[in-house]
C-alpha cells in the first residue's frame, strides 16, 4: 500500500491548489481524479465559459463596428469554431495543471476514489493511505423533478458549452451566474433566449439596483425575462421542447429547441464513502470546523462540498488554509463576509459585502453612493456606458459595508473593494486615494464621493 502525508480527493481549483500548497509545505502528496485534472472549473466551467463569452464579445464589437467609425462587411459567427476554441482553451489549462503536478512532485492517481476507515482511500480497487485526507469532490448541475435533464433537449451547463448545433430558441431556467452568462452568450450570437426566474429579480443574490439594471440591459438586447415564474413541466416528445411556465397571470406554454437548466448545483458526496467513515453531512454539505476538519480526525473537506459559497476562489483559499493549519502554521479563519462574486455576462456584475437591503436589515445607519458609467469619460470613449458603481458605508464609523458594480470590466475592479474592506479602509481614505484618469476604476472613487456629498462629476 502506498503511504502519503496528504491525499486530496478531486482536482478542481480546490483540490489541485490544496495539493500544490501541501507539497510546498513539505508534505508527500497525492491527488485522485476520476476525469480531467482541473475539475469542472477548468474543463467545463469558469474557464471555457469565459472563452465562449469572449467570442460573443468580439462578435458584438464586429456587429457594432460602425459605432467606432469602422466598416466591417460580412461578419458572421461559426458556432462550431467558437465551441472548438473554448475546448482548446480548457485543454490548455488542464495541461497546465498536469505540469504543475509534475513540478511540485505530486502523484496523480487516476480513477474513482472512495474513502475508507483508518485514513485510507480506495481507487478502483487499490488502496492508498495518508495521515490526512482532504475531500474536494466539488459539485454538478442540480436537477429539478419537474425538469429532468436528458442531455439533448433539457441540458445542464456542460452540454450548453459543447452543443453540436446552435439552437434557434432557448429557454434558460434560473438566472444566477450560470444562467445569465449562457443567456448572454446565446443571445449575442443570434439565439432567441427566454429567462425564467422563480424569484422576483434576476441575479437574485445581487443588490436590487444591479438586478434591475441587468434586466434593462438584457431586455434592450432582446432577451425575454419572466420573473416570479416557474417551469412546472416539460414535454420533449415533439421536434423541440414545450415548457409549461406558471406565472402570477396563469400558465403559459413556451416552445424552444432546448431548455438549459441553471438552477444551482448538487454536491458530489454520494458514493465516496462518507457513510462508511461516519463523516457528518447536513443538507447536502459536509460539516467542517473553521479549519475544514470533519467530525472524523484525519479527514477534511473544502470547496463546494462544504457550507461556504460555491466559488472557485473560495475553494482555493479554503484548501490553502486547511493544509497550512495541518502544517502547524498560524492561520485565521476565512471571512466569508468578504468574498467577491463575479458574473461575466455583458454588462458584467461584481460585488462584495452587504447589499443596501441587508445593511438596513442589520440595523446600520448607512451612507450610499452611486456613480453611473454614463458619466465616465473612459466608459463613453469605450462605448460601454451601461451600469454603475454603488458603495455602502456605515455612517457612524465609515466602515465599507458593501460594493456593487455592473458594467464593462467590473470583475477586474472589485478587488479594490475586497482589499479595502480587508484593510478596514474608511470611505474618507478611499476618497483621498488618487485614482487614475481616465479609467473605469475611478468610478469607485466617484461613488464614494457621492456617498459623502463630495462628488465632482455628477
Amino acid at each position: 500500500m502506498s503511504k502519503y502525508d496528504i491525499i486530496v480527493l478531486g482536482s478542481g481549483p480546490g483540490g489541485y491548489v490544496t495539493a500544490i500548497r501541501a507539497s510546498q509545505l513539505g508534505f508527500k502528496t497525492a491527488i485522485v481524479e476520476k476525469e480531467n485534472l482541473g475539475g469542472v472549473c477548468l474543463n467545463w466551467g469558469c474557464i471555457p465559459t469565459k472563452a465562449l463569452l469572449k467570442s460573443a464579445q468580439v462578435f458584438e464589437y464586429l456587429k457594432h463596428a460602425e459605432d467606432y467609425g469602422l466598416s466591417v462587411k460580412g461578419a458572421d459567427k461559426d458556432f462550431g469554431a467558437i465551441v472548438k476554441r473554448s475546448r482548446g482553451v480548457a485543454e490548455g489549462m488542464s495541461k497546465g495543471v498536469q505540469f504543475l503536478m509534475k513540478k511540485n512532485k505530486i502523484d496523480v492517481i487516476e480513477g474513482y476514489g472512495k474513502l475508507k476507515t483508518g485514513k485510507k482511500v480506495d481507487v478502483d480497487g487499490k488502496e492508498y493511505s495518508a495521515d490526512h485526507i482532504v475531500i474536494a469532490t466539488g459539485a454538478r448541475s442540480r436537477e429539478l423533478p419537474s425538469l429532468p435533464q436528458d442531455g439533448k433537449k433539457v441540458i445542464g451547463y456542460r452540454e450548453a458549452m459543447s452543443l453540436k448545433e446552435q439552437p434557434k430558441k432557448m429557454i434558460v431556467v434560473g438566472s444566477g451566474a450560470i444562467g445569465v452568462e449562457f443567456a448572454y452568450f446565446y443571445n449575442s450570437i443570434g439565439t432567441e433566449v427566454t429567462i425564467v426566474e422563480y424569484l422576483p429579480n434576476v441575479v437574485p443574490v445581487e443588490d436590487e439596483e444591479v438586478s434591475k439594471q441587468l434586466e434593462r440591459s438584457f431586455k434592450k438586447n432582446g432577451i425575454k425575462i419572466m420573473t416570479s415564474a416557474e417551469v412546472t413541466k416539460v414535454d420533449t416528445s415533439g421536434a423541440g421542447v414545450k415548457a409549461t411556465v406558471k406565472t402570477k397571470k396563469g400558465e403559459e406554454v413556451l416552445e424552444a429547441d432546448v431548455v438549459l437548466s441553471a438552477v444551482g448545483i448538487k454536491t458530489n458526496i454520494e458514493n465516496i464513502g462518507l457513510e462508511d467513515v461516519g463523516i457528518s453531512v447536513d443538507r447536502d454539505k459536509i460539516l467542517v470546523n473553521d479549519y475544514y476538519q470533519t467530525n472524523i480526525p484525519g479527514y477534511y473537506a473544502i470547496g463546494d462540498v462544504t457550507p461556504g459559497q460555491a466559488l472557485a476562489h473560495v475553494a482555493s483559499a479554503e484548501g490553502i488554509l486547511c493544509v497550512e493549519k495541518i502544517a502547524g502554521m498560524h492561520v485565521e479563519p476565512i471571512d466569508y463576509g468578504n468574498i467577491p462574486g463575479c458574473t461575466y455576462c455583458a454588462p458584467e456584475i461584481a460585488s462584495v459585502g452587504l447589499t443596501e437591503k441587508q445593511a438596513k436589515e442589520q440595523g446600520y445607519e448607512i451612507k450610499v453612493g452611486k456613480f453611473p458609467f454614463s458619466a465616465s469619460g473612459k466608459a463613453s470613449a469605450s462605448g460601454a456606458k451601461d451600469g454603475f458603481v454603488k458603495v455602502i458605508f456605515d455612517a457612524k464609523y465609515g466602515e465599507w459595508l458593501g460594493c456593487h458594480m455592473i458594467g464593462a470590466g467590473v470583475t477586474d475592479m472589485i478587488a479594490e473593494a475586497v482589499l479595502g474592506r480587508k484593510l478596514e479602509t474608511t470611505g474618507h481614505e478611499v476618497l483621498k486615494a488618487i485614482h487614475p484618469h481616465p479609467t473605469m476604476s475611478e468610478a469607485v472613487m466617484e461613488a464614494v464621493a457621492d456617498a459623502y456629498d463630495e462628488v465632482i462629476h455628477l
